[in-house]
């Protein structure tokens, strides 16, 4: 099969999807790895050959894909505005400080983690060498015994020992213990065992939602005493009459305490003042201010030339985030469905564009966790009082329209931004990474194809809902952080799975594993390591855009 027919055959399978699936045009939730589609993808045939190294590169890539994702998109020529980018200082020493102690500790961990097992490995190799011998003389007794009363079944009985994450260290019996003239048998359990031993370690399962504050990837949400220091100091800053906002984004930058994050975002995001006095007339207003919008605008969601905008936002609502039961209570998707509309009817130059329904998601968690202690994975919203879930409503409208001020052309007509940004993270990536980059050209695998999601949906369908709330704290104390910081994080993100791409040697292969990057069990401590590898990049290049620019 061509190079050119398999990647049709693959946007064929992976582009059209039904409007009601999990996975439709901007990807697959999380986890979004479809067996059937990676069966049927296999079982499509061969592995498209290499792109000939003569052979000139189609022009009409963006326009194929643009029409199988039934977007409208213009190709520009104006890509230099992003590049042009000079980022603003925040406070350069701390936080390159601040990454450098990030990936050193966690060298030093994993360090520390493979002594430990090493270790822990040889005693249990002793102490089971030692529960093997006493199992070989039972077993000797045994066969003594058989051989007296003469029900020997096999003349050779023999045992290897089988150390595994999955037996445990456990005597295993070989197939040579079978009784002969049963080869079928024998054949099944070594087969059955080959499959035991040949199963992954599984690491703990975590919450997607629940305890994002703290969570780590042990699933142990601890309160060291480094964190308990870190949320005193946020108490007392937040505690003055005016915020110190500059001393605030300082602190937030390696993330926020679970029980100050709800203000912390509102102050960061600009929803509300400084000064400690305002905040409550502030917050008054903004409230009654949106729910004027719900009396004035929202009963016009079914006039005519409005019914498109609601139908899409109807159609989408219940997509979003389908793993987690909190997003799929009715009151809390009327919520959602009340917040785009008049969203959308307040910024008609955009209007509503699949993937803004994602946006609204972290700021709903952290403002409900405002008004809850326990667990929100599975936190049944109607326990609320109808002024909590108010204010939350009106909290998360507000923030996500800050949010969406900034990265406002990502989602106008033929979505300018995120070209501009797609094609600045190719130049980025050709840079820092030549061989990612080169193995990517020669399979013909075309940024636009998996970075236009993360630029879309800034990463949270590649990420757990966690990770992006830790992702957006950094994000909320970064200058233009949505904008152009996100830049560098995608970048960060890509090469951070540099071995896995080299080992794909074709195009489907390449497409399955980006728009299925296991990040599942990610925690705080590997977003920060991708945080602070995003910094080091933002701060050789961004000053200097023309280090990138070929």
């Amino acid at each position: 099969m061509s190079s050119d027919g398999s990647k049709k055959q693959f946007w064929k399978r992976n582009a059209a999807k039904v409007p009601g699936s999990i996975q439709h045009v901007y990807g697959a939730q999380h986890p979004p790895f479809d067996p059937l589609l990676h069966a049927n993808l296999i079982k499509a045939g061969n592995k498209p050959s290499p792109a000939t190294p003569g052979k000139p590169k189609k022009a009409t890539t963006f326009q194929e894909f643009e029409s199988i994702t039934s977007d409208a998109w213009d190709v520009g020529d104006d890509d230099d505005e992003l590049l042009a980018m000079a980022a603003q200082n925040l406070n350069i020493e701390v936080v390159m400080e601040t990454a450098n102690k990030v990936i050193e500790n966690h060298s030093k961990l994993q360090e520390r983690q493979k002594l430990d097992d090493t270790v822990e490995s040889c005693q249990r190799g002793d102490d089971n060498t030692q529960e093997a011998e006493y199992e070989e003389d039972d077993e000797e007794d045994d066969e003594d015994d058989r051989v007296e009363e003469g029900d020997l079944t096999s003349p050779e009985v023999s045992f290897s020992f089988q150390s595994s994450p999955d037996t445990e260290g456990r005597l295993v019996k070989s197939q040579s213990e079978a009784p002969i003239g049963s080869p079928k048998d024998a054949a099944s359990e070594h087969a059955a065992l080959y499959r035991q031993r040949s199963l992954p370690h599984r690491p703990p399962v975590i919450p997607l939602v629940a305890r994002m504050a703290d969570q780590n990837t042990s699933g142990t949400p601890v309160m060291t005493e480094r964190e308990a220091s870190r949320l005193d100091k946020f108490k007392q800053l937040l505690a003055g009459p005016n915020t110190d906002l500059e001393e605030l984004r300082k602190l937030s930058w390696s993330g926020i305490p679970r029980q100050v994050r709800p203000i912390t975002w509102k102050l960061l995001s600009g929803y509300l003042p400084a000064n400690a006095e305002r905040r409550d007339n502030v917050l008054q207003r903004k409230r009654q201010e949106y729910f004027g919008f719900i009396q004035q605008y929202y009963d016009s969601r079914n006039d005519e030339h409005h019914q498109d905008t609601y139908r899409q936002i109807h159609i989408d609502i219940p997509r979003t985030n389908p793993l987690i039961p909190l997003f799929q209570q009715a009151s809390v998707q009327e919520i959602f469905e009340r917040i785009l509309f008049i969203w959308a009817i307040r910024h008609p130059a955009s209007g509503y564009v699949q993937g803004i329904n994602d946006l609204v998601t972290p700021f709903f968690v952290v403002y409900v966790f405002e008004y809850i202690e326990e667990e929100v994975e599975n936190f049944d919203v109607s326990s609320l009082q109808e002024e909590a879930l108010r204010n939350i409503e009106a909290d998360s409208f507000w923030c996500m329209s800050k949010l969406l001020d900034g990265i406002q052309d990502n989602y106008t007509f033929a979505q300018p931004g995120i070209q501009r940004k797609v094609k600045a993270l190719e130049e980025l990536v050709s840079r820092i990474d030549e061989s990612v980059h080169h193995h990517m050209q020669h399979y013909e695998v075309e940024y636009l194809q998996f970075a236009f999601r993360w630029m879309n949906n800034l990463l949270m369908r590649e990420l757990p809902l966690r990770c992006t709330i830790r992702l957006w704290d950094t994000y909320q104390a970064e200058p233009e952080g949505f904008s152009h910081f996100h830049l560098y994080v995608c970048a960060a993100f890509l090469v951070r799975w540099r071995k896995e791409i080299l080992e794909e040697r074709d195009f489907q292969g390449l497409m399955i594993l980006l728009q299925n990057l296991p990040t599942m069990h990610w925690g705080n401590e590997e977003v920060s390591v991708l945080l602070a590898e995003a910094y080091r990049l933002k701060f050789a290049f961004a000053d200097a855009p023309n280090h990138y620019k070929r």
